[in-house]
């Protein structure tokens, strides 16, 4: 990461925003915008991210004024457009974005996008050298990028907001009509979302990657997670239930497996096309399959939700956010600062080197996932319905476990104690 400029006042600042689409994306391009058109610098909107730039498609290209970015801080959706082209696959996809954005005469690149997006922004800025400074802003609703802990990527307010209350809604709709609804919510490598929600909307149980995290996981093991859930429920009394599965529990699955659920398609940067993957219907029918012997008739009813959440209106905690990330990524061009990811960490301004976002391992840049240490995670599941070590060294509550399952205590801890086998010990708060 650089602070000091060996180059003459920049005369353009271009954006461009890749990846999916999340809450607070138009308010990081109007801050950037207004301030950049403050210090005199002409804004570039770049539109759909690199898919144009990097074929030399520069004729859609335009100029951002201060009336185009008018009020649109406060609405969903990107007005240039997303997309997860990938120029890092080709070094010639590469050559071109830099020869483009020299013919358009940029001088400045900011970027909006998650890992995928900050990863070639990183290598954007390694080809074009000192000819052009760029910084990248963190989003994704997945909140996997690699942040401090304590930092939410922006859009992740906003989508577990509005999550919460369409899972809100279900859960009353199970209640009413004693069905259970699997819930699949966004979320590639890490579980924050699906947690997020479930744990926000009162969700019986939330199932994420980072449970399983010697990994891979099969099919049957989660089904015998939501199966034992909707047991413990009955055994408890009640007939109905939600439960929140992280889509990317797909990752963990082996693709072998996967065929299992249908054609196995990937994207322009190699990850799982999961939304092609119909995980809750799969579960779903496997779940079915092993209570409908025990008498049990679920009523299971799957449901992915995450396109809904995108391009959801920033709620203000976003779009205060947002803006304060939009403004401070121009100001630091506009200082001279340049290949750094933008954050804001405890209401300062602080720039992460795109060196300190890769994997020593992978070359690429760090996910961030769910700490199952974490208090956050402890509370959570604290009050999901699911089997626990308790259930199986407690002779009354395996009775009762056993009674909804139809079977005797000695059949029902055959059949389900080896999930409970890697529980996590009791846990206490250090004061």
């Amino acid at each position: 990461m650089t602070s000091s400029s060996t180059h003459p006042s920049p005369q353009k600042l271009a954006i461009l925003v890749g990846g999916g689409p999340a809450p607070g994306i138009n308010s990081v391009i109007a801050a950037a915008t207004l301030r950049a058109l403050d210090a005199g610098i002409e804004v570039l909107g770049l539109p759909h991210g690199y898919s144009q730039v990097m074929q030399g498609a520069l004729d859609q290209v335009r100029s951002l004024t201060a009336l185009d970015v008018r009020d649109i801080h406060v609405q969903g959706g990107a007005i240039l457009g997303t997309a997860r082209a990938n120029p890092t696959r080709q070094a010639a996809h590469l050559d071109r974005v830099v020869q483009s954005l020299g013919e358009l005469g940029v001088t400045q690149l900011i970027t909006i996008g998650g890992d995928d997006t900050a990863f070639s922004a990183m290598k954007v800025a390694e080809r074009a050298g000192a000819r052009l400074r760029v910084a990248h802003v963190p989003k994704t609703i997945d909140n996997d990028l690699a942040l401090p802990d304590h930092v939410d990527t922006f859009g992740y307010q906003t989508a577990r907001h509005v999550g919460a209350g369409l899972v809100r809604n279900l859960i009353i709709d199970a209640r009413a009509s004693a069905r259970w609804y699997f819930v699949v919510a966004m979320g590639r490598k890490a579980g924050s979302l699906a947690l997020g929600i479930a744990k926000a909307a009162g969700a019986h149980i939330a199932v994420i990657p980072e449970e399983f995290p010697a990994g891979p996981v099969s099919l049957d093991r989660i089904a015998d997670v939501l199966a034992g859930a909707i047991i413990k429920r009955r055994a408890q009394g009640a007939k109905d239930g939600v439960a929140v599965l992280a889509e990317g529990l797909a990752e963990l699955i082996s693709e072998d497996e996967l065929h299992r659920l249908g054609t196995v398609e990937r994207d322009e940067h190699n990850h799982i096309r999961l939304a092609e993957i119909d995980l809750g219907k799969g579960l779903r029918k496997l779940v079915d399959a092993r209570l409908k012997p025990l008498g049990i008739n679920a009523n299971i009813v799957s449901k992915d939700i995450g396109y809904e959440l995108r391009c959801a209106d920033p709620i203000p905690v976003d779009v205060e956010y947002t803006r304060d990330l939009g403004c401070c990524a121009a100001q630091f061009l506009l200082e001279g600062g340049s290949n750094a990811l933008i954050s804001i960490q405890e209401g300062r301004f602080v720039p992460i080197a795109f060196a300190d976002l890769l994997d020593p391992v992978t070359g690429h840049t760090r996910v961030r996932t769910v700490d199952t240490g974490s208090l956050r995670y402890r509370v959570a599941r604290q009050f999901m319905t699911r089997l626990t070590a308790h259930d199986f060294a407690d002779a009354e509550a395996l009775d009762a476990l056993a009674r909804a399952a139809g079977t005797d205590a000695a059949g029902f801890r055959s059949r389900f104690e080896y999930l409970v086998a890697h529980d996590a010990p009791d846990w206490h708060l250090r004061v």
